[in-house]
């Protein structure tokens, strides 16, 4: 059986296709027939579905984040596409061919973290290196922290998302110190490097992406910051100052209270680092939504519940020559 993405289907198409359960939810209709609210999804989108028949039987072969083979047909509800389920199974996970369901980057993940490793050579300070070096060694960390997403819904929302993201960060901390005096690059650059380690546990992304227990309870920046500790801890005469200062970038790199941050910047090395993380989060977050709208021939996207506004996409306009000059 042939994968039909969500991006393809057309109403009134007949489907028999596999699918991630993202959404399940057991109703009543104003009858009092028990029906089935399903949001399936694949690496292309999402899509709403409902089962009117023989729901309670169908609903109990499968959970939220399983996989499932329904046979359907396409219906337009309310202006938007839905699938109405005849019939569906569960699928085992070995006939699951994971990158059909999670987007994942369109870069090399090994070369990514390759030049990664080659710009954590960067730091001189002993104490630093030998911390990163551990967490580069460490094949149960690395082995998660190149196919983590950066986030659940803003920004690098793709399987390697967060190396992706680590890499820019170090890419711009290495350009931004060279412009200012009295900057401590080499904890600033082990900060950039470490400061979202903790999303390898706060996120759970082998069936759909969403938190873990320990990421709701405890967050991406406590998490961090633990396993910074338990490293630090395995180095000899580690300064106690330079765990203080490193930690303190782990700690207000959200910037604000209210944006998840327990401490604000208070130094310059933290200050840089929220700025440029903020930026390149929102940067790709722009660009994420304005992919995902590139059907759409409007020069607005959509709404972005997130952002709180529309995104103008048309802003490749041309010189006041009226284009590139041609050749004499």
């Amino acid at each position: 059986m042939n994968k039909i993405f969500i991006e393809d289907i057309m109403e009134n198409d007949k489907i028999d296709s596999t699918f991630l359960v993202k959404g399940k939810n057991l109703g009543t209709s104003k009858n009092g027939k028990p029906y089935l609210n399903l949001k399936l999804g694949d690496k292309t989108g999402d899509i709403e579905a409902r089962v009117w028949e023989n729901a309670k039987h169908l609903s109990a072969l499968f959970e939220k984040d399983d996989f499932i083979r329904v046979k359907s047909r396409v219906t337009r509800y309310q202006n938007d596409l839905q699938l109405v389920i005849f019939d569906l199974e569960k699928c085992h996970k070995e006939e699951i061919f994971i990158d059909d369901f999670l987007p994942r980057t369109d870069k090399n993940i090994e070369m990514m973290f390759g030049e990664l490793a080659e710009i954590s050579k960067e730091a001189k300070n002993i104490y630093l290196k030998e911390l990163l070096d551990l967490f580069f060694k460490d094949e149960g960390f690395t082995r998660l922290f190149k196919i983590a997403p950066a986030a659940k819904g803003l920004h690098h929302v793709y399987i390697g998302g967060l190396l992706e993201h680590t890499l820019t960060i170090g890419k711009l901390i290495l350009d931004v110190v060279k412009h200012y005096k009295g900057i401590n690059a080499d904890l600033l650059l082990t900060g950039g490097i470490l400061h979202d380690i903790g999303k390898i546990h706060e996120l759970s992304y082998e069936g759909s992406f969403d938190y873990t227990d320990e990421g709701r309870l405890l967050g991406h920046i406590t998490i961090g910051v633990e396993m910074i500790a338990d490293k630090i801890a395995e180095i000899a005469d580690f300064p106690n100052d330079l765990a203080m200062l490193l930690k303190h970038l782990i700690l207000s790199h959200h910037g604000y209270y209210e944006f998840g941050s327990p401490k604000r910047p208070k130094t310059q090395e933290a200050i840089i680092l929220y700025y440029l993380d903020d930026m390149d989060s929102k940067i790709r977050g722009f660009q994420e939504f304005i992919e995902k709208e590139k059907g759409n021939n409007s020069k607005w996207t959509g709404y972005h519940r997130l952002f709180e506004r529309y995104i103008y996409k048309d802003t490749n306009v041309q010189s006041a020559s009226g284009g590139p000059e041609e050749d004499s």
